[in-house]
C-alpha cells in the first residue's frame, strides 16, 4: 500500500512541472514548420524566425521574387515527404491542399488553416492570426503602420480601371482586388460580381479610362487578349499601369503597398 502512494505521489511530482509547462504554452514559439501553399511561404519568410522553418512549399520557386532567398529547403508536396520533415506545425491558406492537410491531420500532426482576408479592413486580422500560430504575440498589439491611418485618395475625376488578369478575366466588384481598386480612389471597370472573361469587343467599344495587367511578361496564349492590337490602341499607352506583379498573387500586409502604387497612378492620371 505504501509502495502504491510513493508511487502515486512521484507520477504527480513528474506530472505538474509538464502541465505546467503545456498550460503556459499557447504562445510558444513553435519549429519545424512546413508550408504548403505560397501565401503561408511569404507570411513565413516576412515575419517568422528562419530556425523555425523547416521547409516552404515549391511555389516559392515558381513565383520568385527578389525578396525570397531560392535556396530556402522546399518539399515537392507529397504526404510521404511531409510526413518525413517531422513537422512540429504545418501551416495551409483555406483554399490550398484541401486532401493532403485532411490526411495529416488525421495523422495526428498539428494544421493550422489560414482564413484569407476578403477585405482591405481583414489584412490585420489575417496577420494577427499567423502571428499567433507562429508564437510572436508580442506582435499582436501594434496595427501595422498604413492600417493606422486613411490612403489619401486624390481629388479628380473618379477614373475607370480595369484589373485583367490571363485569360481574358477580368476582376469584378466584392473581391479583393476590388477594395485595393476602390481604396485607391479608382472606380471598378466592372459592375458585376466576381472574375468575370471579358468580350474584347466591348471593352474596345467602351474602354476603361486605364488598364492594369496583372499577369508575368511572358509568351502565353493567356496573354492573348492583353495583347490584341485593337485593345492596345483603344487605351492610350499612359493608361497602361505597372505594380508589382507578385503582390498581386497574396492577399497580405504588402498589399498596402499597392494602394499606394495606384494612387500614385490616379494623381498622375488627373494632372
Amino acid at each position: 500500500m505504501k509502495w502504491y502512494r510513493v508511487t502515486q505521489l512521484l507520477f504527480i511530482v513528474i506530472l505538474f512541472p509538464l502541465v505546467s509547462i503545456g498550460g503556459t504554452s499557447a504562445h510558444a514559439t513553435p519549429s519545424g514548420i512546413v508550408s504548403l501553399d505560397l501565401c503561408t511561404d511569404w507570411m513565413l519568410i516576412k515575419y517568422a524566425q528562419p530556425n523555425q522553418i523547416r521547409a516552404l512549399s515549391e511555389l516559392i520557386h515558381h513565383y520568385p521574387v527578389d525578396w525570397v532567398d531560392p535556396k530556402w529547403t522546399t518539399h515537392n508536396g507529397t504526404l510521404e515527404q511531409i510526413i518525413t520533415l517531422n513537422p512540429a506545425l504545418v501551416l495551409a491558406g483555406e483554399y490550398n491542399a484541401l486532401l493532403l492537410r485532411k490526411r495529416l491531420q488525421e495523422l495526428g500532426l498539428t494544421v493550422k488553416v489560414l482564413s484569407l482576408p476578403k477585405s482591405i479592413s481583414d489584412i490585420y486580422n489575417y496577420k494577427q492570426q499567423f502571428m499567433n500560430h507562429i508564437g510572436h504575440p508580442e506582435s499582436l498589439s501594434a496595427l501595422p503602420e498604413r492600417a493606422t491611418r486613411q490612403t489619401e485618395k486624390p481629388t479628380g475625376k473618379q477614373a475607370t480601371l480595369l484589373l485583367l488578369g490571363a485569360n481574358g478575366i477580368g476582376t469584378g466588384r466584392n473581391t479583393f482586388e476590388d477594395g485595393i481598386i476602390q481604396q485607391s480612389g479608382w472606380q471598378n471597370y466592372l459592375r458585376d460580381d466576381g472574375y468575370i472573361p471579358l468580350d474584347l469587343e466591348s471593352v474596345i467599344n467602351d474602354p476603361p479610362d486605364a488598364l492594369l495587367w496583372i499577369a508575368p511578361h511572358s509568351a502565353a496564349l493567356a496573354n492573348q487578349f492583353a495583347e490584341h492590337p485593337a485593345l492596345i490602341k483603344a487605351i492610350p499607352p499612359q493608361h497602361w499601369l505597372t505594380t508589382d506583379y507578385w503582390r498581386w498573387q497574396c492577399p497580405g500586409p504588402w498589399s498596402w503597398a499597392l494602394i499606394e502604387q495606384l494612387t500614385a497612378h490616379l494623381k498622375r492620371y488627373n494632372e
